[in-house]
């Protein structure tokens, strides 16, 4: 029988092969690993890019008020400074008609149950002081959840249907503004590049129940040349303005409250002892009020941080001026056009537009995120 057992030499001579072959696909591995961690891009500080393309051409609306708050016409590119990281651009001014997409946002949870009848009534100014020719309104609703009332439509029959008492009408307890504003600017981002981009947002100032940070919102408006406008409601008018909510019932059965003293029971110490008339809510809104001197609250964060203005909102007569007055700004804008003479700074870049005459306000965007140029 012949024997099939390799001899000695023959199993050593393998071993040696195969050990070789092993230390070659490690080295070729590693070599594959190492190129592909040399050709990967540097992760940003969150750990995710936010651009996929270097910026080249920058827009920045503006719009200039006088003393009065007047809007001011009559400029062109040679009125203003612009400083990109405090360097000096050529600037040019883009003289051509752009059409306007504009999403609204409206908070309709229970503490706007009272201004949710006079915002019912403004569906009509949004037909010609906003959108204008060839301009496209999308209306949503937002108390925890998000609600399209209409999408992008120019038909002022959809417009006024979308703000009527029957659509639009209280919700909820709560108010997820950020993420409501991430959803306008959701679908504003799909929209036509050539067309300004709008998000009006007719709420509070303030966020109670999102899943998404002032600052991921503040972002994805950026990258997308979104203006975010705002009606801010004072907190304290939509508390007085709303129903009541029912009160709690007292847990304590009657005759196992403490009393102070050995006194009897009176309505007056009633109230003192229960709270009754619920003031918290007042507390509330200070302690807000003094957090937000040190944390910006969004609607003011939004507002300044893409060149739009943010308008107070107490009756029907303001809530009309602020819209259009909002239709004014839109329609009289300057958009100053450059391409930064500092592609090689990438990260955040600051901007600054300075009017070369005295006592006018501006509003415009104060920067935008850019990638590091690549190499010729």
């Amino acid at each position: 029988m012949r024997n099939l057992e390799p001899k000695p030499g023959i199993l050593k001579t393998m071993r040696t092969f195969v050990g070789g072959l092993a230390v070659v696909v490690a080295l070729a591995t590693g070599a594959a690993l190492l190129r592909a961690q040399q050709d990967a891009p540097a992760p940003s500080d969150s750990g995710v890019r936010p651009f996929t393309s270097e910026v080249r051409n920058v827009q920045v609306p503006v719009v200039v008020l006088d003393r009065d708050g007047a809007i001011v016409n009559g400029l062109n590119a040679l009125d203003f400074t612009l400083l990109d990281n405090g360097k000096p651009q050529k600037i040019t001014e883009d003289l051509s008609s752009h059409p306007i997409s504009v999403v609204v946002a409206v908070q309709a949870n229970h503490g706007m149950e009272g201004f949710l009848p006079k915002i019912n009534k403004i569906g009509s100014l949004f037909d010609s002081l906003v959108i204008g020719e060839d301009g496209e309104i999308a209306v949503i609703a937002f108390d925890h959840r998000i609600q399209t009332l209409t999408n992008f439509t120019s038909d002022p029959d959809k417009i006024h249907a979308a703000f009527s008492k029957d659509k639009l009408k209280a919700g909820s307890l709560t108010s997820a503004l950020n993420d409501a504003e991430m959803a306008g600017i959701n679908m504003l981002r799909n929209r036509d590049p050539q067309r300004k981009r709008i998000l009006i947002t007719i709420a509070e100032n303030r966020d109670q129940g999102s899943g998404l940070r002032v600052r991921d919102v503040l972002e994805a408006a950026e990258f997308n040349s979104i203006e975010m406008y705002s009606v801010d409601v004072s907190q304290v008018l939509a508390q007085i303005t709303s129903t009541p909510l029912p009160p709690r019932p007292d847990t304590i059965p009657p005759g196992g409250q403490y009393l102070p003293n050995g006194q009897v029971m009176t309505p007056t110490l009633d109230q003192q002892l229960n709270n009754n008339g619920d003031w918290t809510p007042l507390l509330k809104d200070i302690f807000l009020a003094v957090k937000g001197i040190f944390v910006p609250n969004p609607l003011d964060v939004y507002s300044r941080f893409t060149g739009a203005r943010q308008f107070p909102f107490h009756d029907q007569r303001g809530l009309e001026k602020a819209i259009s007055d909002i239709g004014q700004d839109l329609h009289n804008e300057y958009v100053l056009t450059y391409e930064p003479n500092n592609p090689g700074e990438p990260g955040y870049h600051t901007i600054k537009v300075i009017v070369d005459k005295p006592g006018l306000k501006i509003y415009a965007r104060e920067g935008y995120w850019a990638l590091a140029s690549k190499p010729e």
